[in-house]
C-alpha cells in the first residue's frame, strides 16, 4: 500500500515523487516507456533554470537519481486501468502488476501526433519517424523530408541537416513558428529546402518501402521524393483509459482546478497531460510539485 501512486516518470511524475518524498510519504512511479518523457529525445536543452546547457537524457537522469535517492520506488510498465474502491486506489498494468494506493497523481504526458493518412500506420518505423537522435543514422547521406515547421521540428531538423543529404521542409501554415535562433542556425544551411502554406495529400510507396510525400502548394501538386519521412506536427495525450476518475477536455486533455485536482478526490493530474496554455519542462515540473503538495494535503485528511 504506497501513499501516492504516480502513472507517468517524465519531469512531472519525478518532481511529484521528489515531493511527496519529502512530506513524508511512500511513492511508487509506474512510466511505460522511458524515465524522463519526451525530454530525453533532445540532445540539448537551453531553458531550464540553472543549466546554460544540459542533454535531455542527462536531465532525466539526474531526475530519477535523484528520486530514487529519496525513496521513490520505480517501474517499468504501462498501466491499463485504475479503479476506487472507498479511500483505495487499484492500478492494474498490461503486464498483470497491481498495485494499491491512497492517493493516484496522473502524469501521462503525450504521444506523438500522426496525420492520420493512408497506409501511415504501417510506415511507422519503417519510413516514418519521430526522433533524430534515435533514428537519423538510418538516413545517413539519404533525402529525408521533415513535416512540421515549430519547435520540435526544428530541433529534429538542425539534427538531422548534418547527416542527410537534403532535408525538405513541408509545412501547413504560411509561417514557420520555430523560435528565430532554431530557425537562422537552420536555414543557414544549403542542404535545406522549404515550403510553407503546403497540405500533405499521402505518402508514396513503392513495393512497401516509402519514396515520397505527395503534398499541395499554391494549388499544385507536387511530390517530395525522399528515402524517410519525420513527424513534428504535435503531440497527444492518452488519457481516456482514466476519463472515468478525471475529466477530460474536447481535445482530450485533463481538466484541473486550479491545484491540479480533479473530480475525484484523491486523483490529481500534473504536466503536459493537462489542459494547459504552456507545456513547458519549467511547468511540468511545476505541477508537479503542486500535485504532490495536494496530495499530501488529501491524505492529511
Amino acid at each position: 500500500m504506497y501513499d501516492i501512486i504516480i502513472v507517468g516518470g517524465g519531469p512531472a511524475g519525478l518532481t511529484a515523487a521528489v515531493y511527496g518524498l519529502r512530506s513524508g510519504r511512500s511513492v511508487f512511479v509506474i512510466e511505460r516507456e522511458v524515465f524522463g518523457g519526451q525530454i530525453v529525445n533532445s540532445p540539448k536543452v537551453e531553458n531550464i533554470p540553472g543549466f546554460e546547457s544540459i542533454s535531455g537524457d542527462v536531465f532525466a537522469d539526474k531526475m530519477l537519481d535523484q528520486a530514487m535517492a529519496q525513496g521513490a520506488e520505480v517501474t517499468l510498465e504501462e498501466v491499463k486501468a485504475v479503479k476506487k474502491a472507498g479511500d483505495i486506489f487499484t492500478v492494474e498494468t498490461a503486464e498483470g502488476g497491481s498495485y494499491e494506493g491512497r492517493s493516484v497523481i496522473f502524469a501521462t504526458g503525450t504521444t506523438h501526433r500522426v496525420l492520420g493518412l493512408e497506409g501511415e500506420e504501417d510506415l511507422i518505423g519503417n519510413g516514418i519517424s519521430f526522433c533524430a537522435v534515435c533514428d537519423g543514422d538510418f538516413y545517413r547521406d539519404k533525402n529525408v523530408v521533415m513535416i512540421g515547421g515549430g519547435n520540435s521540428a526544428f530541433v529534429e531538423s538542425n539534427l538531422l541537416v548534418d547527416i542527410v543529404s537534403h532535408l525538405t521542409i513541408l509545412q501547413d501554415m504560411p509561417f514557420f513558428t520555430a523560435d528565430k535562433k532554431l530557425q537562422d542556425q537552420l536555414l543557414a544551411s544549403d542542404k535545406v529546402e522549404t515550403h510553407v502554406g503546403t497540405k500533405i495529400l499521402g505518402y508514396e510507396v513503392d513495393d512497401g518501402v516509402l519514396t515520397g510525400v505527395k503534398y499541395e502548394e499554391n494549388g499544385e501538386i507536387k511530390v517530395a521524393k525522399c528515402d524517410g519521412v519525420f513527424l513534428a506536427v504535435g503531440l497527444v495525450p492518452e488519457n481516456d483509459a482514466f476519463a472515468g476518475l478525471a475529466e477530460l477536455n474536447d481535445a482530450g486533455y485533463f481538466v484541473q482546478n486550479g491545484n491540479c485536482g480533479t473530480m475525484t478526490p484523491g486523483v490529481f493530474v500534473a504536466g503536459d497531460c493537462c489542459a494547459k496554455s504552456l507545456r513547458q519542462v519549467t511547468t511540468a515540473c511545476a505541477d508537479g510539485a503542486i500535485a504532490a503538495t495536494q496530495a499530501c494535503e488529501y491524505l492529511k485528511q
